[in-house]
C-alpha cells in the first residue's frame, strides 16, 4: 500500500518571496509526523497545499497515491483538519456542526458516529449550545471530534491543543495517539511546544525559511546535534539552522 501522503519537491512563491522550497518527505501508515519551525518557516502553508487551499507553485502531493492536482475530491476524501484558527459556524450548535460535516464528508450511520464523538471528546453536555459560546478549549475539543468524523486515513492538526490546559492537551494527545494506531490513519502535526511533541511524534521535520532542516526520532535528535533538549535544538534552527553540525 501507498503511503498515506507523498510530498515531492514542493514549492510557494509569492512573487520574489519564497515560503516553501522544494521539500520532500513522507507520512506512513500508524506514524505521527511532527512538523515544527518557527513562525513563518513554512509549517501552515505546506498543510494547506496538501489541503488543496493552496496551489503549489511547483512539485507533488499524493494521498494514498492519488496525485492532489488531478484528483482532489478523492484525494480528499480520505483527509481531514483541525487548527485553532479555523474554528466551526459559530452560529450552528455542536451536534448541528456534527452533523452537517458528516452529510459532507458522506460518513455513514451518521447519528451513532456523531453520538460515539460526543462521548469521546466529552461534549454530551454542550450538544444543543452553539458552538460560538463555547470557551476555546472546548471548540478545539469540537473541531477534534470534526476532524475524525469520517475517520480519515491523513489527519492533519495545526497546533491541536494550543488552548487547552495540560490535562485535556494529555487526554487528547492519548486520543489521537490512539486512532493513529488504531487504524490506517497516519498524523501529520505542527506545534511549538516541544515537550508535547517528544511526548506524541515518531518522526520529526524542522522546517526554516521553507528547507527542511532535520528530521529524525524527536528523542534522540537533539543529542545528534549537541542540544540536551528538543527545544534547544528548537531554537538551534530558528536562530542558526545553517551552523547545525551532527555529533
Amino acid at each position: 500500500m501507498p503511503n498515506v501522503l507523498s510530498v515531492e519537491n514542493l514549492s510557494k512563491k509569492y512573487g520574489d518571496t519564497i515560503a516553501v522550497d522544494g521539500i520532500s518527505f513522507e507520512v506512513e501508515r500508524n506514524e505521527i509526523v511532527g512538523l515544527l519551525g518557527p513562525n513563518g518557516a513554512g509549517k501552515t502553508t505546506t498543510i494547506n497545499m496538501v489541503l488543496s487551499v493552496l496551489e503549489p507553485t511547483s512539485g507533488s502531493i499524493r494521498i494514498e497515491g492519488i496525485d492532489v492536482a488531478r484528483q482532489r475530491s478523492q484525494a480528499l476524501d480520505c483527509t481531514n483538519f483541525a487548527a485553532v484558527y479555523a474554528p466551526l459556524p459559530g452560529n450552528l450548535t455542536v451536534y448541528q456542526n456534527l452533523h452537517v460535516f458528516g452529510l459532507i464528508y458522506g460518513v455513514k450511520h451518521l447519528s451513532a458516529r456523531i453520538e460515539s464523538l460526543l462521548e469521546q471528546f466529552e461534549l454530551e453536555r454542550f450538544r444543543n449550545l452553539k458552538s460560538g459560546v463555547l470557551s476555546s478549549g472546548e471548540q478545539t475539543r469540537l473541531c477534534l471530534a470534526k476532524a475524525m468524523l469520517n475517520q480519515p486515513h491523513l489527519l492533519l492538526l495545526d497546533e491541536p491543543t494550543a488552548s487547552l490546559d495540560p490535562a485535556t492537551a494529555r487526554d487528547i494527545r492519548t486520543k489521537i495517539r490512539e486512532f493513529a494506531m488504531r487504524g490506517l490513519c497516519g498524523v501529520l502535526w505542527t506545534s511549538h511546544n516541544m515537550y508535547e511533541v517528544a511526548d506524541v511524534c515518531d518522526r520529526v521535520l524542522f522546517l526554516s525559511h521553507g528547507k527542511i532542516m532535520l528530521e529524525g526520532d524527536p528523542k534522540t535528535l537533539p543529542q545528534d546535534h549537541g542540544k540536551s533538549t528538543l527545544e534547544e535544538l528548537f531554537i538551534a534552527v530558528a536562530r542558526e539552522p545553517l551552523t547545525l553540525e551532527r555529533v
